[in-house]
C-alpha cells in the first residue's frame, strides 16, 4: 500500500511543541520569513492562512486585467478574480504551457497582471524567463504560484529574479507540507501597503510557522526528490504529456481514462487520499487524460520499488 504525504515527524512534533507552549521564546514568523526571502530573493514576506488567501491578496493589488491561463493553472484564479470584479482574460496555451507571444493577441487594459502556476497542471516546467521577459517590456505583472515549485535547486521556479509576486500553499500535499497556511512575496513594497485589509483577513499563527520553517529546512531536497521520481516514470511509460518537461505528476493521454484510473486506484490503494485523477480539468489539461499524482506521496514512496510498480500497473492497462 502507498501512503499518502503527511507533514515529516520533526513538523510536527516542532508545531506541537509550540502548541503546548514548550518554544514560546522562539519568534517562528520571523524565522520562516528570513528563510523565505532568502528562497525567493525578494524583499518582502507576508505569511498567510492559506494559498488561497495569498492569491487574494495579490490580486486584491492588480488594477488592470488578469490573465489566466486556459488550462493547468488552479480554478482558484478565477474565482477569486471573478469574487474582487476583476476583468478576467483567459490564454491559449499548449496544453497547459504559456507562450508569451499568445499575449500579444489580447487587448489588455494597463496594469494588468499574468497569474499562473510554476508547473502547468503540476507536470510541465513553464519557461519562467521568457515569460517575465514578455511581461517586464509590456508592463505587466507576473504571479508565480510557486506551490509545487518552492525550492527548486535550479533556480529558475519561485525565484524573485523573474516573478513580480510569487505565492504559495503550505497546505497538504503540497511541497511545504504543514496542512495550513500559506504566503506571498514580493519586492514591491506597494503590493502590501494597497492590501492591508486583506492581509488583515489573512491572519496565521505561530504553530503555521513553526512548521512552516521546519519544512523550508529540507524542500529543495524534497522538490528533487519528486521531480526525480516523476522523470523517472515519463521515461517508461507511452503517451506521457509534456514527456521531456520537469514536472511533480505524469499525465498519460488516453480515450479509456475514467475506466483505466478506476482500475488503477484499486490496484495502487493508499492509506488515506488517493494519488490518481482523471481528466478533463482545468487544474491539468482539458482532454481526456490520467494523471498519476507523485507529488501526493510520501517520499519513502517514491523509491524505485514503488515507483516500478505504478509502471508495472499503467502499462499493463494501457
Amino acid at each position: 500500500m502507498f501512503k499518502f504525504k503527511t507533514p515529516a515527524n520533526e513538523t510536527k512534533k516542532i508545531m506541537s511543541d509550540v502548541a503546548s507552549g514548550k518554544l514560546s521564546n522562539t519568534n517562528f514568523e520571523e524565522k520562516c520569513i528570513d528563510k523565505i526571502k532568502d528562497l525567493t530573493n525578494h524583499e518582502e514576506v507576508k505569511i498567510t492562512s492559506s494559498g488561497n488567501n495569498s492569491i487574494f491578496i495579490a490580486l486584491s493589488a492588480i488594477e488592470g486585467d488578469i490573465i489566466v491561463p486556459d488550462q493547468g493553472g488552479w480554478h482558484g484564479f478565477k474565482q477569486i478574480a471573478k469574487f474582487l470584479g476583476k476583468n478576467i482574460i483567459t490564454l491559449k496555451t499548449d496544453l497547459g504551457l504559456i507562450n508569451p507571444e499568445n499575449i500579444d493577441d489580447l487587448e489588455l487594459n494597463e496594469n494588468s497582471a499574468l497569474i499562473f502556476t510554476s508547473f502547468a497542471g503540476y507536470t510541465a516546467e513553464q519557461d519562467i524567463k521568457s515569460i517575465s521577459k514578455y511581461c517586464r517590456n509590456n508592463n505587466i505583472t507576473t504571479i508565480e504560484d510557486a506551490s509545487a515549485g518552492i525550492g527548486d535547486k535550479e533556480n529558475v521556479l519561485g525565484n524573485g529574479k523573474y516573478c513580480d509576486i510569487i505565492i504559495a500553499s503550505t497546505g497538504s500535499p503540497k511541497i511545504i507540507n504543514v496542512g495550513n497556511g500559506g504566503f506571498i512575496t514580493t519586492s514591491n513594497p506597494e503590493i502590501f501597503t494597497k492590501t492591508t485589509l486583506p492581509q488583515k483577513l489573512s491572519k496565521t499563527t505561530e504553530i503555521i510557522c513553526s512548521g512552516i520553517d521546519s519544512e523550508l529546512d529540507n524542500v529543495s531536497e524534497k522538490l528533487e526528490l519528486t521531480l526525480n521520481a516523476t522523470s523517472y516514470l515519463k521515461k517508461h511509460v507511452p503517451h506521457v504529456i509534456h514527456a521531456n518537461k520537469r514536472g511533480v505528476n505524469v499525465i498519460i493521454s488516453t480515450d479509456d481514462a475514467k475506466s483505466i484510473s478506476w482500475d488503477l486506484k484499486k490496484r495502487l490503494t493508499t492509506d488515506k487520499s488517493g494519488f490518481i485523477t482523471t481528466c478533463p480539468n482545468y487544474n491539468r489539461i482539458k482532454q481526456k487524460a490520467i494523471a498519476v499524482e507523485i507529488k501526493n506521496l510520501d517520499y519513502n514512496c517514491l523509491k524505485k520499488e514503488y515507483l516500478d510498480k505504478i509502471l508495472n500497473e499503467i502499462n499493463n492497462l494501457l
